[in-house]
């Protein structure tokens, strides 16, 4: 019996290898070309269907299955539908259908399963019906307006807030600011206009719905509106940010005045990809990386203080293959490795599904594989933040040796005295075992003649007498084969002119000499490399040249040499048979190379002490070094000065001086020989100096006008070079002539040059002493030269008289008035409105002090128009005249009709005008 299932078993084993192999040449395993994704399904959808997606390649073609939440779908069911691989579900219930979905593949190769899907439920529930509660705010004080929004999901909500109705949505400034985290509407600091109804307007993208609240009163309460400090009410949390997403960071504060918002990585600069929105209250970094994971600050200040909050962001990343496995075909009884490596953080674990089972945990080795090892392999890597899918197919192959698709070549050339390598490649499995023949004779290994493991032949030091013909065998269990060739020997390549060593100075040319001897039946080129890479003539025609007159000889030619020229030169002389090389230096001299390891040792306010090391001299002497800088605030690379001021070319260090404190600086050295002046180093690491007090004053104090009852003090403010230090302002000192006691104030916003003291009591135009001076968190500045400015005059209060309107024609009219005797007048504003608008619709034109009338244009005909007339001067405007009223013409119908213009005085009404034909 044993016997008997022997003998079946030879039998049969054959066929069956033959058969799958004719399978495998015709059909492969299942290949996904799409798979099912995450889908938001809203729960008042009218669709009455969701679907899954799932299609996939192969032959035969496969079959589909579903699982949910790892259980089987029952697809006879009448909720479910299928449409090749795509699943449908109808009229679905987040009770019995939420969950995660796979779908899975199948045919006789093998059996596939999709990445997990997850269907979800989207909702947004309204608000509650209970109305909301009033909100009285002092005016100047800062208002929170809260959302509450609804039960909802996803999460993914935008905000708005509407203004007394829809769809009136409010501006947001730097005063206003809705936050996308919890939908809070922040006011910085409240004024009259605020006054109105507010409701908070919520949006899902996902299931494209909208709620919105019951309206919210806002009541400012009036009141002298006060001053406080910066108080920051909108702050972000540490965030966890995937490799390449854009993150969203949230800052807002309250103040009065509104404060400024400034953003900064701790110790080190912003990433290239941050952009700051909304006024300052956003910082948004696109395609975030490693790098840019780090403490995040925002400051927030007025000139009452200042308030900081910082968060960290880390950067994790979800899994991204590094090597995957792809489709194998194996022999056999061989050993199978596959190597399947992913990155990610955290670092994804790595486990394996065979047939959509699940199979191993980490690498994949299989020593001497059968049949059973075939099949449809799945790579899994998953961290906390995804899951990706390898997939691949194995085939195990058996077959007898077959030299079809590969013989052997049937003529081997192989040069005297050299070596060659006979390859024998038959198609085989398992591997087979190999053998030669030379003739009759049986070919063993030698001093001379080897045969490798991979079945080729390797015979060293040619002779005539190795010529002849040479068969290969190969034979496994599965049967055997050979193939013959020819081998016949040639005369060896030789350099009979090798190239010599060349001396040579940036910009000359230089030659190197290669000739060759050579087999006369063989073609024969030459090959040139520099430092061990072949040198590409049609790129670098500029630069080298080859004699291609003369057929032996391969002569090279470097014109215009430069330092990137220097190195060792290998000329090959090839033939299809064989190759020979002969090497050559070629020294360059030239200008120095750029110094390296440029090192910041030791930081002050105004000096940094620096080390470097030196570079290539490129065989001439360095004789000095020169220290460039360069600031943040310029891409200008200058010569700095240093001690000592002239660095030899044996140092290695020096001191950079006069620099500006607290800046921020980068240094590069350059080196010079007889030759010229290199290339710069590499620039050091960029440093900030240490701070110092000002050293400069403001320029340009002055100011005056303004409102009444306020001084008006203005200056140029110092650009940031002369900060020199932290925490940068000014102190603004004044007092009215003749007084000795100095009033002093701070500006603390280093970028204004404006400050206006109000006093009810300060009389009009009254002479007063100015100076300001810049401090930092290292001390005080020198104050500037005292100006002499004058306190904000009065309004004009005289009405200006005898104002009369006459009418010119259906468009225009003419306005003339008496001056008033104030001198502080600088003009005249004339008003001018139609007596169907409001008074605050009005029309204005101004004209200078030394103007008695002013024509009015572009007027309606047949129009009744109100106008006045008021002085002004740059505390404002003086009381208007009395109103006058007056209708334009009548449009002419045609040219020449007579027009009749009857003007009425009125005592107590003005002039009145009427027009007609």
């Amino acid at each position: 019996m044993i016997t008997m299932w022997f003998f079946i078993y030879h039998l049969i084993t054959p066929c069956f290898v033959f058969c799958l192999a004719e399978e495998g040449n015709k059909g492969y395993g299942p290949v996904f070309e799409e798979q099912p994704i995450d889908t938001i399904y809203p729960e008042e959808s009218s669709d009455g269907q969701v679907s899954m997606n799932c299609r996939a390649r192969a032959i035969p073609f496969p079959t589909y299955r579903w699982k949910l939440n790892n259980w089987d779908i029952d697809l006879t069911k009448d909720r479910y539908s299928m449409v090749g691989g795509r699943l449908v579900i109808n009229n679905p219930e987040k009770s019995r259908d939420a969950g995660k979905y796979v779908c899975v593949v199948s045919n006789i190769f093998g059996t596939v399963r999709s990445s997990e899907a997850t269907l979800s439920f989207g909702y947004l529930d309204p608000f509650p019906p209970e109305e909301r509660y009033e909100v009285k705010v002092r005016e100047g004080v800062g208002a929170v307006l809260l959302c509450e929004p609804p039960y909802h999901y996803p999460d993914d909500l935008s905000y708005r807030w509407l203004l007394n109705e829809f769809p009136v949505f409010i501006a947001l400034d730097k005063r206003r600011f809705v936050s996308q985290t919890n939908g809070n509407l922040y006011i910085a600091n409240v004024e009259a206009s605020d006054k109105g109804n507010y409701s908070c307007f919520v949006s899902s993208p996902s299931i494209t719905k909208s709620v919105f609240s019951k309206f919210i009163p806002l009541i400012p309460q009036s009141d002298r509106a006060k001053v406080y400090p910066a108080d920051i009410k909108v702050k972000f949390k540490d965030t966890y940010a995937l490799l390449g997403q854009n993150v969203t960071l949230e800052c807002f504060a309250l103040g009065n005045p509104v404060p400024e918002l400034r953003w900064s990585k701790y110790l080190e600069p912003m990433p290239a990809t941050a952009e700051i929105s909304m006024s300052g209250a956003v910082l948004k970094i696109f395609n975030i990386q490693y790098e840019d994971e780090g403490l995040y600050e925002c400051e927030a200040e007025n000139y009452k203080g200042k308030d900081k909050h910082q968060a960290r962001v880390y950067v994790q990343a979800s899994p991204e293959w590094v090597e995957h496995i792809n489709d194998t075909e194996k022999d056999i009884g061989s050993d199978l490795y596959w190597p399947c490596v992913a990155t990610g953080k955290p670092i994804p674990t790595i486990r394996w599904l065979k047939n959509g089972a699940s199979f191993r945990k980490g690498e994949l080795r299989i020593q001497s594989l059968t049949f059973d090892d075939a099949g449809m392999y799945q790579c899994i890597a998953e961290n906390t933040h995804g899951i990706i899918y390898a997939n691949a197919e194995l085939k195990i192959v058996a077959s007898p040796p077959t030299f079809e698709l590969n013989p052997m070549k049937k003529k081997i050339l192989a040069a005297k005295g050299g070596r060659v390598i006979i390859e024998c490649k038959p198609k085989a499995a398992p591997k087979p075992k190999f053998s030669w023949s030379k003739g009759t004779e049986l070919l063993v290994n030698g001093s001379r003649i080897r045969i490798w493991d991979d079945g080729s032949l390797e015979i060293i030091n040619i002779t005539k007498l190795d010529e002849g013909r040479y068969t290969c065998f190969a034979e496994n269990n599965r049967g055997k084969a050979n193939s013959t060739g020819v081998l016949e020997m040639t005369e060896a390549t030789r350099i009979t002119l090798a190239p010599l060593n060349v001396d040579v100075t940036v910009g000359e040319n230089a030659t190197m000499q290669c000739i060759a001897s050579h087999d006369p039946t063989l073609d024969l080129t030459f090959i040139w490399s520099l430092n061990g890479f072949v040198i590409d003539f049609e790129k670098e025609h500029e630069h080298y040249e080859r004699n291609v007159m003369i057929k032996s000889n391969g002569e090279l030619l470097i014109k215009n040499v430069q330092l990137r020229h220097a190195g060792r030169y290998t000329c090959t002389a090839q033939t299809i048979v064989d190759n020979s090389s002969a090497s050559a230096d070629l020294v360059v001299r030239g200008p120095p190379g750029p110094p390296g390891g440029i090192r910041v040792e030791e930081i002050r306010d105004t000096a940094v002490a620096l080390t470097w090391s030196r570079g290539t001299d490129n065989h001439s002497p360095i004789s000095k070094y020169t220290i460039q800088s360069k600031t943040f605030l310029s891409e200008e690379w200058k010569d700095a000065k240093t001690e000592p001021s002239d660095i030899e070319g044996n140092m290695e260090s020096a001191t950079v001086i006069d620099l500006i404190p607290w800046m921020e600086y980068e240094f590069r050295i350059i080196a010079t020989n007889t030759l010229g002046t290199g290339e710069p180093s590499m620039p050091s690491q960029r440093i900030r100096t240490e701070g110092a007090p000002p050293n400069v004053a403001p320029s340009d104090v002055g100011g005056g006008g303004g409102s009444n009852r306020e001084l008006t003090i203005t200056w140029m403010p110092l650009s940031r070079e002369y900060h020199y230090g932290n925490n940068f302002g000014y102190i603004v000192a004044f007092k009215p002539f003749g007084e000795k006691e100095w009033r002093r104030v701070t500006v603390t916003n280093p970028e204004i040059g404006r400050y206006v003291h109000k006093d009810e009591s300060m009389p009009p135009s009254t002479q007063y002493q100015v100076k300001v001076k810049a401090f930092n968190n290292k001390g005080d500045g020198p104050f500037s030269l005292t100006a002499v400015i004058y306190s904000a005059q009065d309004a004009p209060t005289e009405i200006p008289t005898d104002v009369s309107v006459k009418v010119l024609s259906s468009s225009e009219m003419s306005v003339s008035w008496h001056h008033v005797s104030d001198k502080s007048v600088e003009g005249y504003q004339i008003r001018y409105w139609a007596a169907h608008d409001k008074e605050a619709a009005a029309q204005r034109v101004q004209v200078s002090n030394q103007e008695y009338s002013t024509k009015l244009e572009n007027l309606k005909p047949n129009t009744r128009y109100h106008v006045d007339v008021s002085a002004f001067n740059s505390a404002g405007y003086g009381p208007p005249s009395r109103t006058i009223d007056i209708i334009t013409r009548k449009a002419r119908a045609a040219a020449g009709v007579p027009t009749l213009l009857l003007v009425l005085v009125v005592p107590t009404l003005g002039v009145l005008a009427c027009s007609g034909f």
